[in-house]
């Protein structure tokens, strides 16, 4: 049995402005290719199929068109829920894809029914039974009960999540005996667990109530297939439990480490798992350093012959105001196939700014350097939108200044 474990799609993300399009089309592309070539039996997306509830109609168009594409090569597709993920939007396509060899779950049921499936071989044969379990929203497993605190609410959670994999894991080890007793068992998860290494692109989903499950709380089954994290990793130093990672970088801080999906051979258990390595589709690259280290690393695009322009996260270690640096930076990247997306501070020099602020009065500072000490802080902003934020202000602070003009 050969299976690829992937996860955190992210279909229609629009990423500092830019949409993502063209890197998923490719990553799509890329996949069926590798399905094809290693003879792939099942493909697992274990949660965030999309990037939000309400995606937009090029992202579930662009998902069924790999559906139906995907159809050629036999390999049976499990799509698991994750937390961006709408159970509704979901659950409209399921019935439909069922007839196209790919099976949805959306919504844990109390023990695990429904989520109890056979993985087929390309010549139909029973290959492995997977507990395809989705991302466990609370409600559906655990019933609240009035007066907890905070603390007995994280472990009747944290109980509850061990709870249903162990009821799925039963049922899995009933369907495994009833087919012949010799098949592995896989599960799947979209959770955060103890010991990750996540990104700045990583949302916490159990806010308040559950850091974090531990591994050892997973059942005994020969692979665990993770979704939620995005950079790839073994979890507990144990083969058998893993993040894919995203298919693209998500964020700047995940640039450095290869993306990759796992391919999965099995036998009566885990054979190998063998990463392969996902090609970055769009250049993205950051720049971190004084102005005048930015300017040197700059002039190394002067002789590129990129096909299309790097996306750059330009990171400020100096103290120069915020709103010449824009314009600086706008004046040094003219002419180079660069698309600038994000200009910063560093954390360190953010943290710096803060205490000094702590140590300073508003009758210390000029108007200007409060309104660029405040957008400096603000890391979602693009060159462009910040740089239209300082020509309002500009403008508004004028008209104040000369109410008559």
């Amino acid at each position: 049995m050969r299976i690829i474990h992937t996860a955190d799609w992210h279909l229609g993300q629009f990423f500092y402005s830019k949409s993502r399009a063209a890197e998923h089309q490719a990553f799509l592309d890329w996949l069926r290719q590798q399905i094809e070539l290693h003879q792939v039996d099942a493909l697992i997306i274990a949660g965030d199929l999309f990037d939000t509830g309400s995606p937009p109609s090029y992202a579930r168009e662009m998902f069924n068109r790999f559906v139906v594409a995907l159809q050629a090569s036999g390999c049976q597709l499990i799509v698991l829920a994750g937390n961006h993920d709408s159970v509704a939007t979901l659950n409209e396509s399921r019935e439909l894809l069922a007839c196209l060899n790919t099976q949805v779950i959306t919504s844990a049921t109390p023990q695990g029914e429904q989520q109890i499936l056979t993985l087929k071989q390309r010549d139909g044969s029973p290959g492995a039974v997977l507990c395809a379990i989705p991302y466990l929203r609370p409600r559906d497993i655990l019933r609240s009960q009035a007066g907890q605190s905070g603390r007995e609410k994280q472990l009747s959670l944290l109980e509850a999540i061990e709870q249903h994999y162990q009821h799925c894991f039963a049922a899995a080890e009933a369907q495994r005996a009833a087919l012949g007793g010799q098949l592995p068992i896989i599960a799947t998860g979209h959770l955060t667990t103890v010991g990750v290494t996540k990104s700045d692109s990583v949302r916490d989903i159990y806010i308040g109530t559950l850091d974090a499950f531990p591994a050892q709380a997973f059942p005994a089954a020969d692979y665990i297939a993770l979704g939620h994290i995005h950079r790839a990793q073994r979890i507990a130093d144990s083969d058998h439990i893993r993040y894919s990672g995203s298919p693209i970088p998500l964020s700047f801080d995940e640039l450095g480490r290869d993306k990759s999906v796992f391919l999965l051979d099995f036998s009566t258990g885990l054979d190998a798992v063998t990463p392969l390595i996902i090609p970055l589709f769009q250049p993205m690259q950051m720049l971190k350093g004084s102005l005048a280290e930015i300017e040197q690393q700059l002039a190394a695009f002067k002789d590129s012959d990129a096909s299309q322009p790097v996306w750059l996260d330009i990171e400020i270690t100096t103290q120069e105001h915020l709103s010449d640096l824009q314009r600086r930076i706008e004046q040094l990247t003219e002419g180079l196939p660069v698309d600038v997306l994000l200009v910063r501070r560093s954390r360190e020099q953010r943290s710096r700014s803060l205490a000094r602020l702590d140590n300073e009065t508003l009758s210390e500072l000029q108007v200007e350097e409060v309104f660029a000490r405040r957008l400096a802080l603000e890391e979602d902003l693009d060159t462009e939108q910040a740089a239209r934020l300082t020509q309002l202000f500009r403008t508004t602070l004028a008209a104040l200044e000369n109410p008559s003009a």
